[in-house]
């Protein structure tokens, strides 16, 4: 054990979790690599749980950050803030939602629980629509509508919770059902479900659930709930912090692929706009955004610093087409992977749009998840010189690929490489 591993235990919380046997120090990065205290490489397929979007040490985000901190770090909401501003025109602008108003926050945990304080202040009801499987933060507020045990340290909450099916596509009771099916049946659980309770304030969804395992409905589903919520006054909150900023390649959100009735009432982001800066936010049209009747402001949300940081990285990521590119590669990869994949019988599925991958590992012969192999990949994988994460929903037996969007096909290759020797090793 390392000394800066034992006075990471003597002084962090037992729940605090690290990834391997032996956790690694990482002091710096480049591109799509970083290296540890012990000066190993390895290939970043994660990112900082995807948050590292753009590229580390980008130099469009790193020199506007040192500029904005030579000229002042911090003022508050209290004081007009012009980064704060012009980052907020150009999100408000990408949102698809009209009239637009934002919010910043400091973490997507943050973003979530004021969208849930918005819609149950304008609904004037604490009971909450959430999936099966879903995650949406630490917070009290956003435990309480988490749907998976492993993120759940409390069955304590200020709202009401109620789940309903559609988050998982390939497992559970509807799993045998055509596309088409599975939405009409998702759709009736839905009616039949608010048939049963009081007036729900809100139904939020990640379009593509991260920790859960990058798992995710047929596209359309949300649309098609979206006329159920409709009729019942119910708000639509899509949780973009995994899913925004062009990651699934196919969209610019999440929610895009659920657009035939149009965008959700209130969206919240975070994690990639800062490319490893604190940036959360909250996205509503103004009805809803403005109709909290007590003051408010944020110490941190929309710091300078951190604006200056979103500006950069956006600008950089729109100007280089990194969407395009998340599709372009990532769908080179999901297909390299699914041929790796075919080799192992511990592979269930491997699954994903743009680079946002999961490779879903079960005991060979069976449909039991098997964690223990999970576990076994993510340290060989890490031997190898590739760091992923890992998730899933009744047990952490998905493998989670998500390398920065500026991913080159060569890179692909070579943690796919990387991958395919991790998981003959464990296995």
């Amino acid at each position: 054990m390392s000394g800066l591993h034992e006075r990471h235990l003597a002084v962090s919380p037992e729940w605090l979790a690290l990834y391997y046997r032996h956790p690694i120090e990482l002091t710096h990065g480049e591109g799509r690599y970083v290296w540890d205290a012990d000066g190993n490489r390895y290939l970043d397929f994660f990112g900082g749980i995807l948050t590292t979007m753009t590229a580390h040490a980008l130099p469009e985000v790193t020199k506007a950050v040192a500029e904005q901190a030579g000229r002042i770090i911090h003022s508050s909401t209290l004081y007009l803030n012009r980064p704060m501003v012009e980052l907020a025109e150009r999100v408000a602008h990408l949102s698809g939602i009209p009239d637009a108003r934002v919010f910043f926050t400091t973490s997507g945990t943050e973003a979530n629980d004021t969208a849930l304080l918005l819609a149950t202040a304008y609904r004037r009801s604490n009971q909450i629509l959430a999936m099966r499987n879903s995650y949406h933060g630490r917070s009290f507020s956003a435990v309480s509508i988490t749907g998976n045990h492993a993120w759940s340290p409390t069955t304590l909450s200020p709202l009401q919770t109620l789940y309903v099916h559609g988050g998982v596509r390939t497992r559970g009771p509807y799993a045998e059902l055509s596309d088409a099916q599975f939405i009409r049946a998702c759709v009736a659980d839905l009616e039949d479900l608010l048939g049963h309770t009081r007036e729900a304030a809100a139904l939020i969804a990640e379009p593509v659930q991260g920790v859960g395992g990058f798992t995710s409905p047929p596209d359309g589903l949300f649309a098609a709930f979206r006329e159920v919520l409709d009729r019942h006054g119910v708000l639509w909150i899509s949780d973009e912090v995994q899913t925004g900023w062009g990651r699934t390649g196919d969209h610019f959100w999440g929610w895009q692929a659920h657009a035939e009735n149009g965008p959700p009432d209130i969206l919240t982001f975070a994690k990639g706009i800062g490319n490893g800066m604190s940036i959360g936010g909250v996205v509503a049209r103004a009805e809803v955004m403005n109709c909290l009747d007590a003051n408010s402001i944020s110490t941190f949300g929309g710091s300078p610093v951190t604006m200056a940081a979103g500006l950069a990285n956006l600008g950089y990521h729109l100007e280089h087409d990194l969407q395009g590119n998340a599709r372009r590669v990532g769908g080179l990869l999901i297909e390299r992977l699914r041929s790796v994949a075919a080799a192992s019988d511990a592979v269930r599925e491997v699954r994903g749009r743009g680079l946002m991958i999961g490779i879903e590992l079960v005991k060979p012969g069976t449909d039991e998840a098997d964690p223990e192999a999970a576990g076994a990949v993510l340290e060989a994988a890490r031997a190898g010189g590739l760091l992923i994460g890992k998730g899933g929903g009744h047990n952490t037996s998905v493998l989670r690929i998500a390398p920065p969007l500026t991913l080159t096909v060569a890179e692909a290759e070579e943690g796919a490489s990387i991958l395919a020797d991790a998981l003959r090793a464990a296995g």
